[in-house]
């Protein structure tokens, strides 16, 4: 129906087929001895417009949004128990699907290693902060009482990367729901398939606790156009990204409140008092994670020069490949597509990107055994290496003469991106001065930079990590606003 004149409270056609899907799709998650109206039981394809496709998945910005925002509303009907209830049931569900869901982004993206998707998905499954989180702050005086709460925004625009795509979309719809959103994503068409199903398996666990249909909603065919409509759209409260400088740019100019998760360039810093054995080993699992794809994960190492010799054994004994000058010479020709100089971020080969070290050796034409997980160069300080984010398995180290020479070194090769550091030492001035010069939302001591995820080290988990904007590790106090309510003159009881 088209509302128009005396028809103004009339539903519009596209709300008859949401509501419409969100009906079939409750009698279609029922039992079937529950699910009596069996001409409605595969309904999305009977009732629906093409614009609809089902399970979360639509075909324009306008109909995804609109359906999260009815979404939001039954949300924002349901108990805080019955949220809980939600977001148990996704935790439980995500865990189940974590090897699957892996193994799917592996296959669309060519990025990483499967064993380290798994271990992202199963750790933002158990450790995205939920409801938990959000605790009501109450302040009482001579004056009577104010309490101040944590609400919903209502609907969230999130792109989310093709590095992570389902660890980012598990951790945001946890996060952002736990605060009572919904969510419309707009995923990166890199990863368009496995998100896709990501989407669909978080749909179906949220109907089966009871939850609303289209709390979690993204566009069939994510492109650069539909992230602009999404940025835009008047319906999105609230944007979370996470990529790359151009869309974080984009979406902090939009006129909307945005949480944007940046490019990082992590340096680890180790000194003469560091356990080297431990360091070595420490910084080799950190870097390879997921062949360097994770935005925290370290970039470049820089090393007093006392121990920076003894560094690289202990590295090569670990299981690096430690590469000759020669041979670091023809890496640079296969990672890098333009150089731009000393101390400038060179331009790398994108098709090497998340790759494994073997198939980088392999492009650059050096023969090898095996499957180090980690590539390895002695470089000066200038060296593009250390100056430029390749996410790739290929760790520049580079010497200082003293710690306070490496901390300057460190903060400059950041680029002040304020995303994410660490340092192995036991000198607990040189770890403070540091933490305190280098000024990021994540600094690990003495640890591979993933601890700082919360995967061996203590503390929530996220994969949404604003540091243009400040937020943080985010969860879900960054997509709340704080609302006070305050009694006059009652309500102080002593």
């Amino acid at each position: 129906m088209s509302s128009a004149g005396g028809n103004a409270g009339l539903l519009s056609d596209r709300q008859v087929d949401i509501i419409a899907t969100r009906l079939a799709e409750r009698l279609s998650a029922l039992p079937a001895s529950q699910n009596k109206v069996t001409t409605l039981h595969s309904a999305p394809a009977i009732v629906s417009r093409s614009s609809v496709l089902g399970e979360g998945v639509f075909a324009t910005v306008d109909d995804a949004v609109e359906a999260a925002a009815i979404a939001y509303r039954e949300l924002d009907g349901m108990s805080l128990e019955g949220r809980q209830k939600i977001i148990a049931a996704i935790r439980e569900s995500m865990f189940a699907h974590a090897e699957e869901l892996a193994r799917h982004a592996h296959r669309e993206t060519g990025l990483g290693r499967i064993e380290h998707k798994i271990i992202k998905n199963r750790l933002v499954a158990r450790k995205t902060s939920g409801t938990e989180v959000l605790t009501p702050q109450a302040v009482t005086g001579d004056n009577g009482l104010t309490l101040t709460e944590y609400a919903p925004y209502g609907v969230i625009g999130a792109i989310t990367p093709t590095t992570n795509p389902t660890s980012t979309i598990i951790c945001n719809t946890i996060a952002m729901l736990s605060a009572g959103n919904s969510i419309v994503f707009n995923v990166h068409p890199g990863a368009r398939e496995c998100s896709m199903a990501n989407v669909r398996l978080l749909h179906r666990a949220i109907m089966a606790a009871g939850g609303p249909a289209n709390l979690v909603t993204t566009v069939a065919e994510p492109t650069i156009e539909s992230a602009q409509a999404l940025m835009g759209h008047a319906g999105v409260r609230l944007l979370a990204v996470t990529g790359g400088s151009g869309v974080v740019r984009q979406a902090m100019t939009s006129g909307k409140r945005a949480i944007c998760a940046g490019p990082g360039n992590p340096p680890v810093l180790v000194d003469a008092t560091a356990n080297l054995e431990h360091a070595a080993r420490s910084i080799i699992a950190g870097a390879s994670f997921d062949n360097n794809i994770v935005c925290v994960d370290e970039k470049e190492v820089i090393a007093v020069e006392s121990i920076v010799d003894e560094l690289l054994q202990q590295m090569k004994r670990h299981g690096a490949y430690l590469l000759t000058e020669g041979e670091l010479y023809r890496v640079e020709q296969a990672i890098f597509s333009e150089q731009r100089g000393p101390r400038q971020r060179a331009v790398v080969t994108k098709d090497l990107v998340g790759k494994n070290a073997s198939e980088i050796l392999a492009r650059a034409g050096i023969p090898c055994t095996g499957d180090p997980p980690l590539l390895v160069a002695r470089v000066a300080n200038e060296h593009p290496l250390v100056w430029t984010e390749q996410m790739m398995p290929v760790l520049p180290v580079t010497s200082v003469p003293d710690v306070d020479t490496g901390i300057d070194l460190a903060k400059q090769a950041e680029h002040g991106f304020g995303h994410s550091a660490g340092m192995y030492s036991r000198d607990i001035d040189a770890l403070s001065r540091m933490a305190r010069t280098i000024n990021t939302s994540i600094f690990t001591k003495n640890g591979p930079f993933f601890a700082g995820l919360g995967e061996g080290g203590e503390g929530h988990t996220s994969f949404t990590i604003a540091s243009p904007t400040g937020e943080g590790l985010t969860g879900p106090v960054a997509f709340s606003r704080l609302r006070r309510c305050v009694m006059v003159d009652h309500f102080r009881i002593v």
